[in-house]
């Protein structure tokens, strides 16, 4: 399983559906960052060969959010696993029973498993958003509920908005892998994101990974923005 970084890593989120841009991409951020994030988008559209093909130039994190019965997501693990990602992502939401077989699927794999990180509150929902599909109580609530599910399921470590990191550590303590997106430089749009943070306030909360999309791919020297960024990460 992928060590835990001194202070917070830096992860470069590939959404693309191409893979020449994606393989640009990695190409160019690969000397600044510690793992590229391979999502649905890249996955559905191109296929497991081509998310290899792209583990030369980094570890990947493969963010496919598996969200089913427990036999189906152990299957899923399996057949992802093959790929030798370095994290892999289930949703807490898919409650226990699911998050264990997850796990131990991912054992299967012995030492070079993939961590399997349990998606709490996507960052693009907010209170309204959860009340309108039935939860009550705002997302640290809600993360922290499935956070502890999760965790006392088998997960290696879970995937929250800036903005819980620090209920996380108070509640979990430093054990647990944070895996942090919604991450958005000073100045940076925050797009779709409803619970953001700065790299560097994400940083001194706790997290663990910083993943970081469209602010590293979308700026005018994607190799610029990412070395900036790890900069900013190690002041």
């Amino acid at each position: 399983m992928i060590a835990r970084p001194a202070g917070a890593g830096l992860i470069a989120a590939l959404d693309t559906q191409d893979p020449a841009q994606a393989e640009a991409w990695a190409g160019a951020l690969a000397p600044h960052v510690g793992l590229l994030k391979l999502g649905l988008e890249f996955f559905v559209a191109q296929g497991p060969a081509a998310v290899a093909r792209l583990a030369r130039h980094r570890p990947l994190f493969l963010d496919l959010k598996f969200h089913d019965i427990p036999n189906t997501v152990a299957g899923a693990v399996r057949s992802a696993g093959a790929l030798r990602p370095a994290m892999l992502t289930v949703h807490a939401a898919g409650g226990p029973a699911m998050v264990a077989a997850a796990r131990a699927a991912a054992e299967e794999f012995g030492a070079d498993r993939p961590a399997i990180l349990a998606v709490t509150v996507l960052t693009s929902m907010d209170a309204a958003t959860l009340s309108a599909t039935g939860v009550s109580g705002g997302p640290p609530q809600q993360v922290l509920r499935l956070a502890r599910l999760a965790l006392e399921s088998g997960a290696d470590g879970l995937v929250c908005s800036p903005r819980e990191v620090p209920l996380l550590r108070a509640a979990h303590g430093p054990g647990p892998l944070l895996v942090v997106p919604g991450i958005r430089p000073a100045c940076s749009a925050a797009g779709d994101q409803s619970r953001t943070a700065t790299p560097e306030e994400a940083a001194k909360a706790g997290a663990d990974w910083l993943v970081v999309g469209r602010p590293i791919t979308g700026a005018p020297d994607p190799a610029a923005a990412a070395a900036a960024i790890a900069a900013s990460l190690r002041r």
